[in-house]
């Protein structure tokens, strides 16, 4: 399989269940139905359904250890799930292999993690230049545009550690999206700011995802955070229950 065709085996989406959340008419970038992820005889969710349309910023809370970080992991097929099934891009995970989830991951997925998880020994410009590297389509020109859209002109051949968190995690987010991703989660990505820089990050990371049309799924703590999205998930161990629209919507 090559990087720019689409997976062998992959099926196409399914039609929607009865426990969706969230089914748009203009098709989903993201569909998880009845989702059930086990360690042993421990059960940390179930029954969990839910569609991403590309464009929506979805945010899901709950309660700590209820998942919603595996959650995220098991919509971009790090992560393994004992019932039901994830379609990323339309294509069915469950039927990939490791190698062929990896490359739609490449080119389908943008990660913002609040560790910032930069590479200490490549300076910005290099950093977020690792996602084109990876798919073989290195582009000096798109870098630099990322890195002016998120605030960083200027900053290219700092090295990581010469910067501050609130740039780090623009960097971050520069790199998340440099390769046009239809798909964007973020884990915590504010959990390490103070509330002004983390205001100013969600700025970014919103208008750069609505720029490019992607759809952001963001796990979070923060009430501002949550209430800067078109819809709301709690994620309980028994599924999903819709929060309602925000302010955003």
């Amino acid at each position: 399989m090559s990087a720019a065709g689409p997976p062998q085996g992959a099926k196409a989406p399914s039609g929607s269940g009865p426990h969706a959340v969230g089914q748009r008419a203009g098709g989903v970038t993201v569909s998880v139905r009845d989702l059930a992820k086990r360690y042993g005889d421990a059960t940390v969710f179930e029954h969990v359904s839910l569609d991403v349309a590309p464009g929506e910023f979805v945010a899901i809370v709950g309660e700590s250890g209820v998942g919603k970080s595996t959650l995220l992991n098991c919509m971009a097929g790090l992560d393994t799930w004992d019932e039901g099934t994830v379609l990323l891009a339309g294509h069915d995970l469950a039927q990939l292999s490791d190698d062929q989830r990896a490359l739609l991951r490449r080119r389908a997925v943008g990660f913002v993690f609040q560790a910032f998880h930069v590479l200490p020994h490549l300076d910005v410009a290099q950093n977020v230049a690792v996602p084109l590297m990876l798919l073989g389509q290195p582009d000096d020109k798109r870098v630099q545009e990322m890195l002016d859209a998120v605030g960083l002109q200027g900053l290219g051949e700092r090295l990581p550690q010469q910067l501050s968190g609130g740039q780090l995690q623009r960097v971050a987010i520069a790199r998340a999206l440099v390769h046009r991703p239809s798909l964007l989660l973020a884990d915590e990505p504010t959990g390490n700011l103070d509330p002004t820089t983390a205001a100013k990050v969600m700025d970014v990371l919103i208008a750069q995802t609505r720029e490019r049309g992607a759809a952001l799924v963001l796990v979070t703590h923060s009430e501002a955070a949550a209430h800067r999205a078109n819809r709301v998930l709690h994620l309980t161990s028994t599924g999903i229950v819709a929060g309602g629209a925000s302010a955003a919507s």
